[in-house]
């Protein structure tokens, strides 16, 4: 999305629980030398959320009265010294409630990435109801994120200022002060969190979930991955083909593109929310109050960015809505269509000078909490796709892509072209073009693709099919809006998911939801 953090889905549901920066180094209990497989969790109630996960209080109990647990599983720091050093790995569930025979856990992983599993689960936890009759569920802090070895950048004052920057300069001042920001900010990674950094690919992610399957009594690796969650099952698939229990991807990245690919795939993806969204609003019985057309709807939006960039206005105070923080705010409402009406709202307040709402939703974006504080949601983002991505983009590229990408997007082009700048200077080399997910011999992956998902475009899940080869991948589609598909609460997509995971009905490829 056009964030500062990168082109890649950072992608919690619009609605998550959005996550602020705690320690640094790797956290856990240092130098360990025994076999991470023979460990026992110790569950106990969870806490409140940290800092790094998003702050805020304890999870409430669940209907009934039973309570989140917490636990914390030990992971080795490098994979190549499974016997080595180790680091904590932080995990959430709620216990199957019945009726029916439990099947096992079912992990989640609600993407980003850089999203923590801890506090979200709990926020979406009514949605899995029914799933949660015969399993666990239960989620996780990757490794680099919350209280998994999360990785630390900035304070929050430079946070603030670095949310605040000219994203899409226009001189070779805004350039060069663009550029320096991109290489402080990874600079103060590496100084605060260097040890951590090599060791946070989605492979190292996926290698922990084995772990986790292992250490929870599962055979099968049951699995449930929204957005950049796909891929890391994905990755987790093709690592572990014979380790697959029944698994679903909804919101699915497509495996096959380079991080220009995906940028510009996310361009085409958020205009074509935006113009769904200008649509609706007047299609709709009573006025639109934004605009008499869609194509006005769009041109007002478009005059008020450039307005925000020359002169931007009032957001929550002390800062101001600059053009960046609007289009941010902008991309965040839609990544669900319950969030299309307070856009309206926050366009409207904005049209007369007031950029609080906008302002808000961008801090959502951003993981920003109203107490100032923000989630380690960039700092490991950013950690974790600059490890995964061997490509490294310059000034001079993006100029030339420039006109391919405002073709693609005239509200969005320009933000994400310059998004691929965020891994310049990054101390680690990336692993790969792009991950490999063929994953023979795994059981079948139900794979889930919205028509109109903006982050992660709807081309992706038969991309995601097709990668994973033949008769792993079982495409359902949703002929819907926002980002993924199950909570959307559509029944057809819910029924055929939950058919899935708790009766092993694989439901035909090409299944359509409307």
């Amino acid at each position: 999305m056009p964030n500062p953090a990168g082109p890649r889905a950072a992608a919690l549901t619009a609605t998550a629980v959005l996550l602020a920066a705690l320690t640094a180094g790797c956290g856990g209990d240092g130098p360990e030398h025994g076999d991470p497989a023979a460990q026992k969790l110790d569950w106990t109630d969870c806490s409140a959320p940290s800092a790094s996960e998003g702050g805020g209080s304890a999870p409430s109990p669940l209907p009934g009265g039973a309570r989140w647990q917490c636990a914390t599983m030990k992971a080795p720091l490098d994979w190549s010294k499974p016997k080595g050093e180790t680091i904590d790995i932080a995990l959430i569930r709620a216990t199957a409630s019945g009726p029916g025979q439990r099947i096992g856990s079912l992990i989640f992983n609600f993407g980003g990435p850089g999203g923590s599993g801890v506090s979200t689960l709990p926020s979406f936890a009514q949605d899995y109801a029914t799933l949660r009759t015969r399993y666990d569920l239960v989620s996780f802090d990757p490794r680099g994120v919350g209280r998994s070895a999360g990785v630390r950048c900035e304070s929050d004052a430079q946070l603030d200022a670095y949310f605040q920057q000219d994203s899409t300069p226009e001189n070779a001042g805004e350039r060069d002060t663009l550029l320096k920001d991109t290489e402080q900010f990874n600079a103060s990674c590496e100084k605060n969190s260097g040890k951590i950094l090599p060791h946070v690919r989605t492979t190292d992610a996926a290698r922990d979930m084995d772990l986790m399957r292992h250490v929870l009594g599962d055979a099968k690796l049951h699995y449930f991955g929204i957005s950049y969650g796909t891929e890391l099952g994905a990755v987790y698939a093709h690592l572990f083909p014979r380790n697959v229990g029944r698994a679903v991807f909804d919101a699915v990245v497509n495996p096959t593109e380079t991080p220009e690919q995906s940028a510009l795939g996310q361009a085409r993806g958020f205009q074509l929310a935006m113009d769904n969204f200008a649509r609706d609003c007047v299609s709709q019985s009573t006025k639109c109050p934004i605009g008499d057309s869609a194509q006005d709807v769009e041109k007002r939006v478009a005059a008020l960015l450039k307005n925000l960039d020359a002169k931007p206005i009032p957001g929550v105070f002390p800062r101001r809505l600059t053009q960046t923080a609007a289009v941010n705010g902008i991309a965040q409402a839609l990544y669900s269509k319950e969030l299309w009406q307070p856009l309206t709202e926050a366009l409207q307040q904005a049209y007369t000078g007031d950029g609080k709402i906008l302002m808000l939703l961008s801090d959502a974006m951003n993981g920003r909490s109203e107490n100032g504080e923000y989630s380690n949601l960039t700092a490991a983002n950013v950690a974790i796709n600059c490890a995964d991505d061997k490509q490294r983009y310059d000034v001079a590229y993006v100029q030339k892509k420039q006109p391919e990408f405002r073709s693609a997007s005239p509200l969005f082009g320009d933000f994400l072209a310059w998004s691929m700048l965020s891994c310049t200077g990054w101390a680690v080399p990336g692993a790969a073009d792009h991950p490999d997910v063929s994953a023979p011999g795994s059981a079948p992956i139900l794979v889930v693709g919205n028509t109109g998902d903006p982050a992660t475009p709807y081309a992706g899940a038969q991309k995601m099919v097709d990668a994973l080869g033949k008769g792993v991948g079982v495409e359902l589609t949703y002929k819907g809006q926002g980002h993924g598909a199950y909570d959307s609460k559509n029944k057809c997509v819910q029924n055929a998911v939950n058919g899935y995971l708790l009766d092993g009905k694989v439901p035909a490829a090409g299944t359509v939801c409307s």
